[in-house]
């Protein structure tokens, strides 16, 4: 029977062969794992390798499962931003190159902040595909799951900035290179040795990537992964708003961890209110170990099984909100990575999440989404001169 405090949000109920690329890999878009490993902002655990005992068909060799890795699964494009905020794209008389897309956004936020991530995706065989594929490896980003294909482009995206710093996106993408990722093509090794997996909805969008990504996350799922999903609503990519809506929630009760925003509740839920319990608490699948509701500069909520409650949030000056999101899911992720245990200690998890949230303001103080990402550094000084 499920429990439930409104007052609190709280609720709880009961728990109910390694391939062959066939894509053009080019010598210096060769990546390498990280060299760092993240001591856990609190104690608990250090990071370690260890041999997972299951075998799966076609390897021929145990999985070694790096303990802190979290490997990222999707898009990653070119952002170019405006110089100069609150006008259209048309009357913007400059923009700002940025390396971008939400999955890809995580995995150097996470590297930035001393944690271990991969990257999975595609790009073009193109000079953008692979400066992006240069930029994850400067970033200390394994990007040995990156393909580029020879017949399509790297995906851009102008984004328009209001004069607040939120967003609105006009895409480059018929297709994009990303939209063509195979099955075939996936390094399962490396996804079978992860921690936590990563990944959004849009390559949900379009085959062959929506099969590789359902392939991806099976294949993480069988190996006891953690799943993570954040949905990364970018509503003018479907073809339609119910699409959308269905293609979001279609891999919505394998997730073992989901961040959503206040608007992204109000869309899966068709126009609810994004602050009622009731309509938070249809979100929550039986199996999920953990929902996070971020809500810009107030923070975010978080729920568990056992407990739940709100993380107040760092105001600053906002720029651009452009990849914000991504760090505090990447100030998230790098933790639990270290420690999965902060899922059962609310303490622990509401610290962690101050973390996050710092994440993401930080974030939003400068123009374009990787260029922003803090350091750890720069996160536990901004808490520090906050408390």
């Amino acid at each position: 029977m499920a429990v439930l405090c409104s007052t609190s949000f709280c609720f709880s109920g009961s728990l109910a062969s390694y391939p062959l690329h066939n894509s053009v890999k080019m010598g210096r878009a060769k990546g390498r794992a990280s060299g760092f490993s993240f001591p856990s902002l609190f104690p608990g655990s250090t990071p370690k390798l260890y041999v997972q005992g299951k075998a799966f068909p076609g390897d021929g060799l145990p999985v070694i499962k790096d303990s802190s890795l979290v490997v990222c699964f999707g898009e990653m494009l070119i952002d170019f931003v405006p110089t100069i905020s609150g006008l259209s794209l048309a009357d913007a008389p400059a923009f700002k190159k940025a390396p971008g897309g939400a999955p890809a956004n995580v995995a150097v936020g996470i590297a930035r902040l001393g944690g271990s991530s991969a990257f999975i995706g595609k790009v073009g065989e193109d000079e953008f595909g692979y400066m992006l594929a240069d930029i994850l490896k400067e970033n200390n980003v394994n990007n040995e799951g990156m393909r580029f294909d020879p017949g399509a482009r790297t995906a851009l995206a102008f984004v328009t900035l209001r004069s607040d710093g939120e967003r609105e996106f006009m895409f480059y993408r018929n297709p994009s290179a990303d939209m063509l990722l195979q099955e075939n093509e996936l390094d399962f090794y490396l996804i079978r040795k992860a921690t936590i997996f990563h990944y959004g909805s849009i390559s949900l969008i379009k085959e062959p990537c929506k099969s590789a990504h359902i392939a991806a996350a099976k294949a993480a799922k069988d190996a006891g992964v953690v799943l993570s999903y954040d949905p990364n609503l970018r509503l003018p990519l479907w073809p339609s708003s119910e699409s959308a809506r269905e293609g979001i929630l279609s891999i919505w009760d394998t997730a073992d961890i989901i961040k959503i925003s206040e608007e992204e509740i109000s869309f899966l839920t068709q126009g609810e209110d994004p602050y009622d319990d009731a309509v938070v608490r249809k979100l929550f699948h039986p199996n999920l170990k953990l929902l996070l509701v971020t809500e810009g500069p107030q923070g975010c909520r978080y729920y568990t099984q056992e407990f739940c409650g709100r993380v107040k949030g760092l105001k600053v000056e906002t720029v651009d909100t452009t990849g914000a999101g991504d760090a505090f899911v990447a100030g998230t992720l790098t933790q639990l990575a270290s420690d999965l245990s902060l899922l059962q200690d609310e303490d622990r998890l509401r610290d962690a999440l101050k973390f996050a949230n710092v994440c993401g303001a930080l974030t939003v103080m400068e123009r374009g989404a990787i260029p922003a990402l803090p350091t750890r550094e720069a996160v536990l000084d901004a808490i520090f001169k906050s408390a």
